[in-house]
């Protein structure tokens, strides 16, 4: 029901905007969650937009460089990534729960397939 897709190789200090789309989601009736999970490290939170698109937030360690946003037209929600850095290099996954950002990949009822983000020169 949610599909991540826009990842790839990028070269350090470049850009990527991953999307998540959804089929049988009305993505506006959601918070809608970005994880991140990089070989032999946690996953992670990289960010969230509130269900009304009035309340973002990012993980300190890509605060100014990433930027979530919706379009509630085409029923999709984007993250723009520039200044990507090696250690951003992982799988990217979206993730929709009710109303409301959490920190808490388990509360988040619908989750995507990944897609990776290479960062490498």
């Amino acid at each position: 029901q949610l599909q991540a897709s826009g990842g790839g190789l990028v070269q350090p200090g470049g850009s990527l905007r991953l999307s998540c789309a959804a089929s049988g989601l009305t993505l506006d009736e959601y918070a809608i969650g970005w994880f991140r999970q990089a070989p032999g490290k946690e996953r992670e939170g990289v960010s969230c937009i509130s269900s009304n698109g009035g309340t973002t937030y990012y993980a300190d360690s890509v605060e100014g460089r990433l930027t979530i946003s919706r379009d509630k037209a085409k029923n999709t929600v984007y993250l723009q990534m520039n200044r990507l850095k090696p250690e951003d290099m992982a799988v990217y996954y979206c993730t929709a729960r009710f109303y409301s950002c959490n920190p808490t990949w388990a509360l988040y009822g619908y989750r995507g397939q990944g897609t990776q983000v290479t960062v490498s020169s």
